[in-house]
């Protein structure tokens, strides 16, 4: 038994959780408002990557690179959060509020947002003074093990190749969330702020203008819901009630092949 996880990092974890479950709810409810994504730095229909839409009433369509999907009762034509059903992107159910409100939207986003921000710096600080920090990020030297890790979780091989703390696919994990994805989910959350933009408009130039922001918030959202599923299954298929109890006390059981090798 070791200890690995300081109560800062079980604490910012879960409130990270709660988080980014409120914020990805908010968000869709923040999209219901207008649902679509353009590549473009303002709304262009011809430059439509993503619409949700009822063209025609009790009949929903989700709309990728110009190819039509009909979706009624999943998407665009779903529950209005108010007992019947009408022209709403993403369904009452899985929004904040549960009805139309961009408004309360957005102040449930901004507060949760903030409070996922500080998680991520949380996690940022506590790992760096614990020393754990440069063991989480991806060095040339993780790269040809990937693949063997990756076929040890999928039972194709008996063992895995030798590391240290993280193996190789977290190390992976973490340096694509820590500093690449979140940074960017922040950035073009700041810069899709009509408060942000009006003193820091250089930033929502660089990112292409507003409407590729929203554009790259939204892929982030998807990336990290995207980790989020991954872990989850990982948590479930190594150890769960291993994993878990590390999580929430602090003490993890190492197994025969965990923390081995440099």
């Amino acid at each position: 038994m070791i200890y690995r996880y300081a109560v800062l990092t079980r604490a910012s974890h879960w409130l990270w959780v709660i988080a980014f479950a409120v914020l990805v709810s908010s968000g869709l409810q923040i999209f219901n408002a207008s649902p679509n994504l353009d590549a473009s730095d303002k709304s262009d229909p011809a430059r439509r990557v993503l619409a949700i839409a009822a063209p025609v009433d009790g009949v929903g369509t989700t709309t990728i690179f110009g190819h039509r999907f009909v979706t009624t009762g999943w998407l665009g034509w779903t529950d209005d959060g108010m007992g019947s059903r009408g022209p709403h992107a993403f369904p009452g159910w899985i929004t904040i509020p549960g009805y139309q409100d961009l408004a309360g939207g957005r102040r449930w986003h901004l507060f949760f947002a903030w409070a996922a921000a500080l998680c991520w710096l949380v996690w940022l600080v506590s790992s760096a003074m614990k020393g754990n920090l440069r063991d989480m990020i991806l060095r040339p030297s993780d790269l040809p093990k990937l693949w063997p890790m990756q076929a040890y979780y999928l039972k194709l091989r008996k063992e895995p190749p030798p590391h240290g703390t993280y193996n190789p696919l977290q190390k992976a994990s973490y340096t694509a969330i820590g500093f690449v994805i979140a940074p960017l989910v922040v950035l073009t959350g700041l810069a899709l702020s009509p408060g942000i933009d009006a003193i820091a408009n250089p930033l929502t130039v660089l990112l292409g203008g507003r409407q590729f922001a929203r554009l790259w918030h939204f892929v982030g959202m998807i990336a990290l819901l995207g980790f989020f599923a991954i872990h989850t299954f990982q948590v479930a298929t190594q150890g769960a009630l291993n994993q878990m109890r590390a999580m929430i006390t602090g003490w993890f059981r190492l197994g025969e092949h965990d923390g081995v090798g440099p």
